[in-house]
């Protein structure tokens, strides 16, 4: 089974070799890993360049967003399954593309996920929110629920039938993307109970409170626009249960 990662990145020199490295030095060796960069200026690009043939596929061009960009990356994918890994993000260890692997072909899913931790962006031992998941069940993001998006991984197929990102949606075509396949489309999936993922606070989403705002009503939207039963109360559920991830 061959994986594919995509990082999309735009000036990001101070974090991206941390992100690189935790690909290239994972355990499975059936890796598939596409740079997608925004036309960085600040020397980004240059680092991106010194990894070689150890980076597949390497695209700097300007492009219209994040979701822009991962979506230029789906297009290049060659692999079965397909994840994503942000410039500021990294893997928790060296097995984790291992177990991904593993657990897609031990339970024969479309999707998995697992837990994901939020660290300081400069002392990155130290966890200041941890996201544990849960096994999906139909009507979880009804009561707020959903997967960390950085941990989800599936497979191309399903990009294939079901669409890729949103470009209409500015802050949350992820929580688009991953309502669409598994409340609408019901794929299969299979939760990993333990970090994969590390994510460094700062998120586009998260930033301030009116990117919260945005994020929630564009949140909303994507239920109307999937077709889905939706009321505003679900949307108070949503804030409330990240409250918890500050306690571990």
């Amino acid at each position: 089974m061959k994986i594919s990662i995509i990082t999309v990145v735009f000036n990001a020199k101070k974090t991206i070799r941390e992100t690189i490295h935790s690909v290239l030095s994972q355990t499975y060796a059936n890796i598939e890993y596409i740079v997608i960069d925004g036309g960085s200026t600040d020397g980004t690009i240059e680092i991106v360049k010194n990894y070689g043939n150890k980076i597949s596929k390497f695209v700097s061009e300007k492009d219209a967003g994040i979701y822009d960009a991962m979506n230029k990356g789906i297009a290049l994918t060659t692999g079965d399954v397909i994840g994503f890994l942000n410039a500021d993000d990294f893997y928790a260890g060296s097995s984790v593309i291992e177990n991904i692997s593993a657990a897609f072909q031990r339970y024969e899913v479309d999707s998995v996920y697992a837990d994901l931790e939020y660290v300081e962006q400069k002392k990155i031992e130290n966890v200041v929110r941890f996201w544990k998941s849960s096994s999906y069940k139909k009507g979880a993001f009804k009561r707020g629920w959903h997967p960390a998006h950085p941990t989800f991984f599936v497979k191309k197929d399903i990009y294939s039938r079901y669409g890729s990102f949103n470009l209409s949606y500015k802050i949350a075509a992820d929580y688009e993307l991953m309502l669409r396949f598994l409340e609408r489309y019901q794929i299969s999936s299979h939760y990993l109970p333990y970090v994969l993922v590390k994510m460094r606070t700062g998120g586009e989403s998260n930033k301030n409170v009116l990117n919260i705002i945005k994020a929630n009503i564009e949140s909303y939207q994507s239920w109307k626009d999937n077709g889905l039963p939706v009321n505003l109360f679900m949307f108070m559920l949503k804030p409330i249960s990240k409250v918890f991830q500050y306690f571990k």
